[in-house]
């Protein structure tokens, strides 16, 4: 929260370029940035501001902002790229639509938001999401310490090159997600989409339900805990992966390394010309 404000703003509509640049420990309310002179930027190089309950229309609303914080806003599809390059940002109740939202921004926390939003999260760091709804193409690319709870996404190519990330109770609907990732735990969660997971490194998946075709292929430090499966085929090519499966699995293909028991049926194994496990791959089930 932003305390001791100087200066309250209320009920103002603006399109004007940088309306408010340069605001210092002011609070904003009730506040529209539309208008037919079409200005960009209008919360600019800002620092310890409260904005709330207002609408957004316009261009780059909050870039190079510093401790600010977010209640009740709304951004239509117009207010393109809405946060970038901020540090310490605290949304609560936001509903964006404006693609590329959130792009080299760090500290930031996202508490009970929507977000509908094409390029969502790259390049950030220390991501704190609780409770919200995302839907995008390659949300959080390249971003790492990123701690999520309570999420649903639908969206392709999520989370690719992202570091240190934690998704716990949430739902993914997303194809490509996790490819070359690194350090990740996931939790209590389903994710649902094709290809999951390619070329990760160090991928913990924790009492997940995975559903699709090829997961989890060329990937190294794999580990899986009671996880089930649906409707996985070809899983696990050239990769590195330890742990349990609870459940059936329709095929697996050339694994690499480790050891990983399925509780269930495995409908076929393949091992063919390009298995290159040497014999350090060790595989039990029912």
């Amino acid at each position: 929260m932003v305390h001791e404000m100087r200066k309250v703003i209320k009920n103002e509509t603006t399109d004007l370029e940088r309306a408010y640049y340069g605001s210092s420990r002011v609070s904003f309310s009730y506040i529209k940035i539309e208008g037919p002179a079409d200005g960009e930027s209008a919360f600019k190089e800002c620092k310890n501001i409260e904005v709330e309950h207002s609408k957004f229309k316009l261009r780059y609303p909050f870039w190079h902002n510093t401790d600010a914080n977010y209640y009740d806003l709304y951004l239509a599809k117009t207010a393109r790229a809405p946060w970038w390059y901020d540090n310490y940002i605290y949304l609560e109740r936001v509903n964006c639509n404006g693609v590329k939202a959130l792009r080299e921004c760090k500290h930031i926390t996202i508490d009970n938001c929507k977000f509908k939003s094409v390029e969502i999260g790259w390049n950030c760091s220390d991501i704190l999401l609780r409770k919200s709804s995302i839907e995008g193409f390659y949300a959080f690319f390249g971003s790492k310490n990123i701690d999520i709870s309570d999420m649903k996404f639908k969206g392709k190519y999520s989370f690719q090159y992202v570091k240190d990330v934690e998704i716990v109770n949430s739902y993914l609907d997303t194809k490509d997600a996790f490819w070359h990732s690194k350090n990740v735990t996931v939790k209590d969660s389903v994710i649902k989409g094709e290809y999951l997971a390619w070329y990760s490194e160090n991928l913990t998946l924790i009492n997940c339900k995975i559903i699709g075709t090829q997961p989890l292929c060329y990937c190294k430090g794999l580990t899986l805990i009671n996880c089930t499966t649906e409707g996985c085929d070809l899983a696990f090519e050239n990769s590195e992966v330890n742990g349990n499966i609870i459940g059936d699995v329709i095929s697996i293909k050339n694994p690499q390394k480790g050891a990983l028991h399925v509780e269930g049926n495995i409908g076929e194994i393949i091992v063919d010309e390009y298995d290159r496990s040497g014999g350090n791959f060790k595989l039990t089930h029912k």
